[in-house]
């Protein structure tokens, strides 16, 4: 909960033209210190202990990818003032009217960046979908999983181009995708900001140590991943660690097949898996599963196999808190 205390701190962090401008540039989506950098004109040195104090008063989240640490305004109750702050703007101010123009191109420049990395492997993509359900059946398919309401949180495992989360993320309070490909992490970034979906991010990340907290997710889905797994299995528990209870874990993959020149050409090291080998993982990390969603293609199929973390676990060890409660 946040303290009197803690809006001081946030109010003295902020109480700084640049600062401001930050806090403004960052509500715009992730940012690095070079490209805030070059949007302001300042040296890095300044940029870095200005972003520093705004990350220690609880105004910024900081998060690292490999040698690159990208910065955006704090989420949830820790941003309140910050929005707050940023509400109360000038729109008609010079200096953040010259920002927004240098984000634009900054902006541009990775949607170019995207575009071409896309261009260049678009071939084998298109040439992998021909074989199966396209994707809008998917797509529906997948939605009608999920509650058709708000998801509340959600996370996409291995989140490539990002495009679950532009599906997912308008129906989301937040969403986190997580790859382990800096160059598929552009382009979900790219996409992001062309959809506007601020409530949306990406982190690189291992599936086998996603870099989220137990419990904390509403809604996990590993989309088109799992035959790349060297241990399957073990991404299967690890996304039902970040599950809460209640939640559900969507895995969307193809049924067994014979199509070995995805192994050959394109590193997939599973050909399908059978509705038996999901279900025994489900089970193994105690979620129940719901029944096969089945999508046939030309030549390959594509399951959507859903399962439930039980929201009895939750209630049932708030119920012992209170009979342990009652016996002291």
């Amino acid at each position: 909960m946040t303290t009197m205390d803690d809006y001081l701190n946030q109010l003295r962090a902020a109480a700084e033209p640049t600062r401001l401008r930050l806090m403004a540039l960052c509500a715009q989506g992730e940012l690095t210190v070079t490209e805030l950098t070059q949007i302001l004109g300042q040296s890095q040195p300044r940029v870095s202990r200005h972003l520093k104090l705004m990350v220690e008063a609880g105004l910024l989240d900081r998060f690292r990818e490999g040698t690159w640490a990208f910065y955006r305004l704090a989420q949830g109750e820790a941003s309140v003032l910050a929005r707050r702050l940023i509400d109360m703007m000038p729109e008609g101010d010079g200096s953040l009217a010259l920002d927004n123009e240098r984000l634009k191109a900054i902006k541009d420049s990775r949607a170019e960046t995207a575009a071409s990395y896309f261009s260049k492997n678009a071939a084998q993509w298109d040439k992998i979908r021909e074989l199966y359900a396209d994707d809008d059946q998917v797509e529906k398919a997948l939605l009608a999983l999920l509650p058709t309401g708000a998801l509340g949180d959600v996370l996409d495992v291995g989140t490539g181009t990002g495009k679950i989360l532009t599906i997912l993320g308008p129906k989301a309070e937040q969403a986190v995708g997580i790859d382990a490909s800096r160059e598929m992490l552009a382009l979900a970034r790219a996409n992001l900001d062309s959809a506007g979906l601020r409530q949306c991010q990406v982190r690189h990340g291992d599936m086998y140590m996603l870099p989220v907290p137990s419990s904390s997710f509403d809604v996990v889905t590993i989309h088109q991943v799992l035959h790349y797994a060297a241990d399957p299995a073990a991404a299967i528990a690890e996304a039902a660690r970040a599950l809460r209870p209640g939640g559900r874990l969507v895995v969307v993959d193809f049924a067994p097949h014979q199509q070995e020149f995805l192994r050959d050409d394109h590193a997939h090291r599973r050909l399908g898996f059978s509705d038996a080998e999901i279900s025994g993982w489900f089970k193994a990390v105690g979620l129940k599963p719901a029944t096969p969603v089945r999508l046939p293609g030309d030549t390959l199929t594509v399951v959507l196999w859903a399962a439930d973390r039980a929201a009895e676990a939750r209630d049932a060890a708030a119920s012992g808190s209170d009979q342990r409660a009652a016996s002291a």
